[in-house]
């Protein structure tokens, strides 16, 4: 990282190549210096292309996971990928691992109890 560039800098000018079609052209046609932050393109880019509708739907999900017939590492992997498949689902590191803990199978969370 060159010296006095900021990391927030790095992914402000960075984030417009990992885009394609609509969203790339969204992000060209914005009024130059419009978003001055990271976090500002952040908010701006999130709140038009992942609505609220699908955010609280994900939440809705990771609130009642559950492990099913799914070995304890798929069940994380699953987990996982679903926690990351919503950047502003606002739940709390250790309500995360709550859910988590509540969805497993019987077996596993007196396994992990043992730990």
């Amino acid at each position: 990282k060159p010296e006095g560039i900021t990391e927030d800098h790095i992914k402000l000018r960075a984030f417009p190549f990992s885009l394609q079609g609509a969203a790339k052209d969204w992000i060209y046609y914005l009024e130059p210096n419009s978003i001055a932050s990271w976090t500002a393109l952040k908010k701006v880019f999130l709140e038009r292309y992942f609505p609220a509708s699908r955010a609280a739907s994900i939440r809705k999900e990771i609130c009642g996971v559950r492990q099913g017939n799914e070995s304890l590492t798929e069940y994380w992997e699953r987990f996982k990928h679903l926690v990351s498949s919503c950047p502003q689902h606002q739940i709390t590191e250790q309500l995360l691992i709550q859910y988590f803990y509540e969805g497993l199978l019987p077996m596993d969370r007196n396994i992990l109890d043992a730990a």
